[in-house]
């Protein structure tokens, strides 16, 4: 089954589900979970808890939720330009306990090709990363662990989504303006997209018609390519957007705008931004909920998650997590995860927030974390 059917297997029951945080409201962490230096996570608040954070490992950068496998694979790499790397693990991590089940090792070719970005494809089995300090991407089997493929020329590798029902993957290639696609059963390239002097950051896909949408964080504006197309349309939006999301129907794009601190409601067919919403400093990572339609804004420099109503335009919940927020994946049930870079664990450690739409119910929840669907 691909990600669309899965998605609007979702959206068809997603009124038994709905975020609920009370408007106006803001969430401190509920509870902690303790965790021994490996990032095993202990019993911290319970599964009942709304939110709840737990350390992992240093160097923690993005994730992405395998619905098929409920699993939450994140990446992690030590060491900040110009600092050389002294290390890089990508993390199998059960959503429920936020326990790292197992922690891979990139190879070395020269240097460590350390892991940056990150999506899965259930449908072919495999986790895609970008090595942005390598200039590449990598393939990884979701069983094994086992490094399958490296593909180089993508300079400044940043962000990589996966088009499972067109058998697609797409890198952005902040360094030279570029998108550049594979096929996801093969691993080779495909072809390159390239906007001279763009800086695209962030990737989002329509998985029903296959179009790819790149955040512009050079120019204020988003890059679309639809499927088959080598010439991009240039649509505005907010001031240094860093993060890129799409509503459910496909129909509207939220960037989160570092720059200036906010989230752009943009309607993609008439190519506005339609709503300005002021979410906290440094909003860098944006991610929508399809089954309640919210969409979630990491703001990094405000150690926060703005939960936002779209359509009112309005923040209606602000929930605190550890310092530097880096990153948001929504998962089953509109269950969010933010992993941070404030290295706030008992080993200096970063941590994982996780933020649960509807907490209390335990027993709804699957191997270890939420219910499947909405």
């Amino acid at each position: 089954m691909s990600s669309h059917d899965r998605r609007v297997r979702r959206l068809r029951r997603a009124a038994t589900n709905a975020v609920a945080l009370a408007a106006g409201s803001t969430l401190a962490l509920a509870g902690t979970a303790t965790a021994d230096t490996g990032g095993r996570a202990g019993t911290g608040a319970g599964p009942g808890s709304p939110v709840t954070s737990a350390p992992l490992v240093q160097g923690l950068y993005q994730s992405a939720y395998s619905e098929r496998n409920d699993v939450l694979w994140a990446t992690a790499a030590v060491g900040q330009p110009p600092a050389p790397l002294t290390g890089s693990q990508l993390l199998r991590i059960d959503p429920g306990t936020l326990e790292v089940e197992a922690a891979y090792t990139p190879p070395v070719t020269g240097t460590v090709e350390a892991v940056y970005g990150i999506d899965v494809d259930d449908e072919h089995g495999t986790v895609w990363v970008t090595n942005t300090r390598s200039d590449s991407v990598a393939v990884y089997s979701q069983k094994t662990g086992k490094h399958l493929a490296t593909r180089r020329d993508v300079d400044h590798a940043r962000e990589i989504v996966v088009d499972e029902k067109h058998d697609t993957v797409w890198a952005s290639a902040f360094g030279d303006g570029t998108l550049v696609a594979y096929d996801s059963r093969t691993f080779e390239e495909t072809g390159r997209v390239t906007v001279e002097g763009a800086g695209p950051t962030g990737l989002a896909l329509n998985e029903r018609t296959g179009t790819v949408y790149a955040s512009d964080y050079t120019h204020s504006r988003i890059m679309e390519v639809t499927r088959g197309s080598r010439t991009p349309r240039l649509i505005p939006t907010g001031e240094g957007p860093l993060s890129i999301a799409l509503s459910a129907d496909g129909r509207t794009a939220y960037t989160a705008d570092q720059t200036a601190g906010t989230l752009s409601v943009v309607d993609l067919r008439g190519g506005r931004v339609v709503t300005s919403v002021s979410t906290g400093a440094g909003a860098k990572s944006v991610a929508a909920d399809p089954c309640s339609g919210r969409v979630l804004v990491v703001n990094r420099l405000a150690g926060t998650v703005s939960v936002v109503d779209p359509r009112a335009g309005t923040v209606v919940a602000t929930v605190t997590t550890e310092a530097y927020p880096n990153h948001v994946e929504v998962g089953d049930g509109g269950t969010a995860y933010v992993v941070d870079k404030s290295g706030s664990g008992p080993a200096g450690e970063d941590t994982i927030t996780r933020i649960r739409p509807g907490a209390g119910d335990s027993a709804r929840h699957g191997k270890a974390g939420p219910r499947r669907g909405c």
